[in-house]
C-alpha cells in the first residue's frame, strides 16, 4: 500500500505552549485538515493559549506534558502515542533556549560550564533524546507531510524537523559571540545530518532536515531587535507559514540539510 493511502496525518510538536511550536499547532489545524496534532510543554495546565485551541479544535489536539530535558518524560510520551495513535508523520522539534541568563555570552569572559551544559542540554540533548524514542513511530508513519513521488521506493514514512538558527552555522559565522547558542545550534545540525543518514536507509525512510525560521518577534529575540529590519523580523505566524511551505516540499533528496526560512540552503 502507498502510505498516501493510509489514515489522517499526526503531527507532534515539542514545546507548543508559545511562540513558533504554537503557531505550528494553529497553522496545521488550519490548514491541514484532517490532521491530528500532539502538542507538549512541560506544564499543560498553565497553558492556556494550547487549552484553548484545544477547546476549539475538538477531538483534535492531544495535550502531554513533556520536559524536553527529562528522557524519562520522553520515553513516557512516545508510550503514549504508541498506545494512542500507533505512528506519526510529522515531529517538530521547537523548544529553545538562548542562555539560562536570558542573554547571550557576548565575549569569553560571559562563558560558564553550566551556561553551556543547560543551554545543549534543551537545544541539542533533547531533539536527539526525542528521535531516539519517536522515530519508529515516524518509520510507521502515513507519510503525511512532505512530497510523495509516484515511486514508492523514494517515499518516506514520516519526517523530523529540528528548528535550528542561522548563527548555528560554522561557515556563516563572521560576527562570533554567542557561544552556547552558537555551539548548540551547530550541535544540533550534526544531529539532524546524522539521523537523516541512519533514518534514511532501506525503508520507510526518515526525512530529517533543520530549519531557521528567521528572526522572530519573541521573548527569546526581542532583547536583540533593534538592528534587525522590520521586513526581517517576523511574527511566529508569518514564519510557520514559509517553514511550512518548505516542509511541504520535502523528499528524498532535500534531506540531511539545514534550509533557510527562504527555502535556500544554509551552509553547515
Amino acid at each position: 500500500m502507498s502510505f498516501c493511502a493510509m489514515a489522517a496525518p499526526v503531527a507532534f510538536i515539542q514545546g507548543a505552549s508559545r511562540g513558533l511550536g504554537l503557531a505550528f499547532c494553529k497553522h496545521i489545524l488550519k490548514n491541514k485538515t484532517p490532521a491530528v496534532v500532539i502538542a507538549t510543554c512541560r506544564n499543560p495546565d498553565g497553558a492556556a493559549e494550547l487549552r484553548e485551541l484545544s477547546a476549539q479544535h475538538v477531538g483534535r489536539v492531544t495535550l502531554l506534558g513533556l520536559d524536553v530535558n527529562r528522557e524519562e518524560d520522553i520515553r513516557a510520551a512516545s508510550e503514549v502515542v504508541k498506545k494512542d495513535f500507533k505512528r506519526l508523520d510529522l515531529l517538530v522539534n521547537s523548544s529553545a533556549l538562548l542562555h539560562p541568563s536570558g542573554k547571550g555570552e557576548t565575549s569569553l569572559r560571559d562563558v560558564s560550564a553550566q551556561g553551556i551544559i543547560s543551554t545543549l542540554t534543551t537545544n541539542t540533548v533533547g531533539p536527539l533524546v526525542m528521535a531516539k524514542y519517536f522515530a519508529p513511530l515516524l518509520q510507521k508513519g502515513g507519510g503525511g507531510f512532505g512530497h510523495q513521488p509516484e515511486d514508492e521506493a523514494k517515499q518516506h514514512s514520516g519526517i523530523i524537523v529540528n528548528i535550528t538558527a542561522k548563527v548555528g552555522s560554522i561557515g556563516d559565522n563572521g560576527l562570533g559571540g554567542w557561544y552556547s547558542y552558537r555551539m548548540s545550534k551547530a550541535a544540533l545540525n550534526m544531529a539532524t545530518r546524522n539521523l537523516s543518514i541512519e533514518l534514511g536507509r532501506g525503508r520507510p525512510k526518515v526525512l530529517c532536515v533543520s530549519l531557521h525560521p528567521g528572526t522572530l518577534d519573541t521573548d527569546l529575540s526581542r532583547p536583540y531587535h533593534k538592528n534587525v529590519p522590520k521586513d526581517k523580523l517576523f511574527s511566529t505566524e508569518h514564519s510557520v507559514n514559509y517553514l511550512m511551505s518548505i516542509i511541504d516540499s520535502l523528499n528524498i533528496s532535500r534531506t540531511g540539510k539545514a534550509y533557510n526560512w527562504d527555502g535556500s540552503e544554509l551552509p553547515w
